[in-house]
């Protein structure tokens, strides 16, 4: 009992299974509670209802499982991080349970190498092997009976982990130190007097020992040519693509466009005879009345002749 570090005032949990002889689990935690004292008690669990127990989180200071002398307890992954979530910061839990030697064709029995590693996935540190020894043959017998398990290479292998000294959604900031850059490894040292020639102040200005630069001389005679003032014109609307002028328009697109409106109002002649005059026009032509005038010569049509016609 002494491998198990349990001290006076521990709350101590002891989870066993359908495998634990009555009697072994009875002595077990006899001496547990002679250890811890009458002012602590011993939880005694079922493996099958440990997830369904009321225990609060970090309520233990130790948690035994599979200790129980004769048991073939199995730990599935839920039941590692239901004693991790029990577990106090700091807190030790010590399990027993067989193991195959090589994997085998009963996926509920892990080899050797997998249960530490399923320890360390439940939360826990530390993890250590302390025990390892083959099976006597009345506790094979019990595996073969419980677990459905044929085979003759099973171990028993007792293990330790232990829960990280904070609870499980905590936060700490984070220390973090920067080595600072040495001297030598940034740039040189300038040269106090070097640094003084590039410092000016009000003192230093001489203006009466100084040469001015004329502000004209900078111009040159492409500076100095007018602009032309097509250049400094804005692009209309037009000129932008736009098909329709805007309400306030100021660039002369809405007067064209009302100009080729009245223009698309003016006839076109059907017969290509309107110019030569009367005697060649149609009765119903607009121009009836009006001289000849010459090919593409723009006439202008009163209203109401517009109207007659």
């Amino acid at each position: 009992m002494a491998a198990y570090g349990i001290s006076v005032g521990q709350r101590v949990a002891v989870i066993w299974d359908s495998s634990s002889p009555v009697e072994g689990l009875k002595n077990l935690v006899a001496k547990i509670q002679a250890l811890v004292g009458p002012e602590s008690r011993v939880s005694v669990e079922n493996i099958d209802q440990l997830s369904h127990s009321a225990h609060a989180e970090s309520s233990f200071d130790v948690v035994l499982s599979g200790m129980v002398p004769g048991s073939m307890t199995l730990h599935s992954a839920e039941v590692l991080a239901e004693i991790a979530r029990i577990l106090k910061p700091g807190g030790r839990v010590l399990l027993k349970e067989p193991v195959a030697a090589q994997i085998g064709n009963n996926s509920r029995i892990k080899t050797a190498a997998r249960l530490p590693t399923a320890l360390t996935l439940s939360g826990l540190v530390e993890v250590k092997e302390l025990q390892k020894e083959p099976l006597t043959p009345e506790e094979t017998q019990s595996v073969q009976e419980h677990l459905s398990y044929q085979g003759n290479d099973l171990l028993s292998v007792q293990m330790e982990g232990k829960k990280p000294n904070f609870e499980v959604g905590s936060s700490s900031q984070l220390k973090l130190s920067f080595a600072k850059k040495s001297a030598s490894s940034g740039k040189p040292a300038v040269d106090p007097a070097a640094a003084k020639l590039w410092t000016l102040s009000a003192n230093d200005m001489d203006d009466e020992g100084m040469d001015l630069l004329d502000s004209d001389e900078l111009l040159d005679s492409e500076d100095l040519k007018k602009p032309d003032p097509s250049s400094l014109k804005a692009p209309s609307c037009k000129e932008l693509g736009k098909k329709k002028a805007c309400k306030n328009c100021t660039c002369g697109l809405a007067e064209d466009l009302e100009q080729e409106k009245r223009e698309s109002l003016q006839p076109r002649s059907a017969c290509g005879n309107c110019y030569l005059g009367d005697a060649f026009r149609c009765a119903s032509c607009p121009y009836m009345g009006m001289p000849a005038f010459k090919p593409g010569e723009k006439i202008l049509l009163a209203e109401n002749n517009l109207h007659d016609a």
